[in-house]
């Protein structure tokens, strides 16, 4: 695996039988076919692979999921919550088109000046947050009507202009 993106998190139980509801951003229904496994952070900074033994889509954002030796509802309510990963280029064959996990990866260019790739979007109710790191430190792009000038996909490049003084509560 190249590197790991989050595709969602756990958000129930589904029956007695251990079956869980994956909510993910990949913004379309889907079975997870050719998918052997979600990698899972069981706990801040430790991540687990678990073998998918069976999925079926309930919504664009719901998959009904049954992991390997997670056959009882008390296994099941344990992994709620917990964090679920996939391997960028097979989380990006999965997304539909303009999911917007799709710009990881992505270069962001402020008013001309490369800051680097996007590691992660975080989804808001009114933005998107894309998070980079510049010079050693993490930085939280926000993305709405204000400040995207530009998304090319061709390129993969999303052109911004950042308010004034935004970088240097990050990187000052």
């Amino acid at each position: 695996m190249d590197q790991l993106i989050r595709i969602g998190q756990f958000a129930a139980a589904h029956g007695v039988e251990g079956l869980l509801v994956l909510h993910h951003n990949l913004g379309k229904k889907t079975d997870f076919s050719g998918v052997e496994s979600l990698v899972l952070e069981t706990s801040p900074g430790r991540f687990l692979p678990y073998f998918i033994a069976e999925a079926r889509a309930r919504n664009a954002a719901d998959t009904v999921i049954r992991l390997e030796g997670v056959d009882t509802r008390e296994k099941a309510l344990a992994l709620l919550k917990k964090a679920a990963w996939l391997d960028q280029v097979l989380a990006q064959k999965l997304a539909s088109p303009s999911a917007p996990l799709v710009l990881v990866g992505y270069s962001v260019i402020d008013q001309g000046k490369s800051l680097g790739p996007v590691l992660e979007v975080i989804e808001q109710p009114t933005q998107l947050l894309l998070r980079l790191e510049i010079g050693g430190k993490e930085v939280l792009v926000p993305i709405h009507e204000g400040t995207l000038d530009k998304l090319d996909h061709r390129k993969r490049e999303i052109k911004v202009s950042l308010p004034e003084g935004l970088l240097d509560i990050y990187l000052g």
